[in-house]
């Protein structure tokens, strides 16, 4: 598969753009564990163009996580084209534009998923964004805003026409935010329509490798895309391409699994400072499967989540290791 000539190879799998989950740390590390594709958060044109620093520094890229996106969104055309040409000075491999990021305060103000409320201007911003760069420039966006409303087959082929180099779709509409399960009987009926010539990408839902295979499989997407099952668990990417490549997945062992969380808190604490590092990998802990199903672990949760300090949750991490994996994670 390939955007304009960016060469993702056979069944590529992606890092999905999530607001303060891709930071670089975590996308070199995706990619590291075998994403074809990682995207940075989601940067805001309106605050690009300010010159807010918090934003500029989201358009830092370590050369060894290429090929990368940068993904922008806003819902004025002035400012998404002028953040555009700042994000190519940046120097990532692909632009993507955000039609689908559902949160209220993103989509009442018309951007994001908001955007699929007024479709001439969604198709404004993209066709202009693409006349502005010289680089791929791809779409991520959802079925539609509301399951009366699915019009992602009627707005495919108009934004393809726009000029856009690939197609992410996530399986839901904006109403479903991330409840329900996605949706991808219209996605594959995308890549079946013969007027679709761009590659497209399916996201939604996909956790583990046998949802990665059935996606291809059963859909015939060119790419997929993993977002929230990436959450504390960078090694879901290696445990589905091996599936994708191989059919069998080689486990990966406990004690791998806990020098790539260490290194997620290590890494974060040393990006920003240790008490906001902290806060910032707090999601990460929360939602890593290595701690699911562990009998009487409320308190220990409590515990790793309460911590302050990054020698408090090393040492929580080594006792966590000790009672519950001891031989394995030896």
């Amino acid at each position: 598969m390939k955007i304009g000539n960016i060469d993702l190879g056979e069944r590529p799998v992606m890092l999905a753009p999530m607001e303060d989950v891709t930071d670089p740390s975590f996308r070199l590390m995706c990619r590291q564990q075998g994403a074809n594709l990682v995207y940075t958060e989601f940067v805001s044109a309106e605050a690009l163009v300010r010159n807010i620093s918090s934003t500029a520094r989201k358009l830092t890229i370590n050369e060894a996580e290429r090929p990368v996106a940068i993904q922008i969104y806003g819902p004025e055309a002035e400012a998404m084209v002028e953040a555009a040409k700042m994000v190519e000075q940046a120097g990532p491999d692909i632009i993507d534009i955000n039609f689908g990021c559902p949160v209220k305060k993103v989509a009442r103000k018309g951007a994001g998923a908001g955007m699929l409320r007024d479709i001439p201007k969604l198709l404004d911003i993209t066709k202009r964004v693409v006349e502005a760069v010289s680089l791929p420039v791809t779409v991520k966006t959802r079925l539609g805003w509301t399951h009366e409303e699915i019009i992602i087959n009627e707005l495919a082929p108009r934004l393809q026409d726009c000029g856009i180099k690939a197609l992410t779709v996530h399986g839901r509409t904006r109403s479903q935010m991330y409840t329900g399960d996605a949706d991808w009987d219209p996605i594959g009926a995308l890549k079946r329509d013969p007027r679709i010539e761009i590659p497209i990408i399916g996201n939604g839902d996909i956790t583990t490798p046998e949802k990665a295979v059935a996606a291809f499989d059963k859909y015939g997407v060119d790419g997929i895309m993993v977002g929230r099952a990436s959450f504390g668990a960078p090694w879901i990417f290696r445990e589905i391409r091996e599936m994708l490549d191989t059919g069998r997945v080689e486990p990966v062992s406990v004690a791998e699994k806990f020098e790539l969380l260490r290194r997620q808190l290590r890494e974060s604490v040393e990006r920003i400072d240790e008490i906001r590092g902290i806060l910032h990998i707090r999601r990460h802990l929360a939602a890593t499967p290595l701690f699911k199903g562990l009998p009487d672990f409320r308190q220990t949760r409590i515990a790793l989540l309460r911590a302050t300090t990054e020698n408090e949750i090393l040492k929580i991490f080594d006792e966590i290791e000790e009672k519950y994996f001891n031989e394995e994670g030896k």
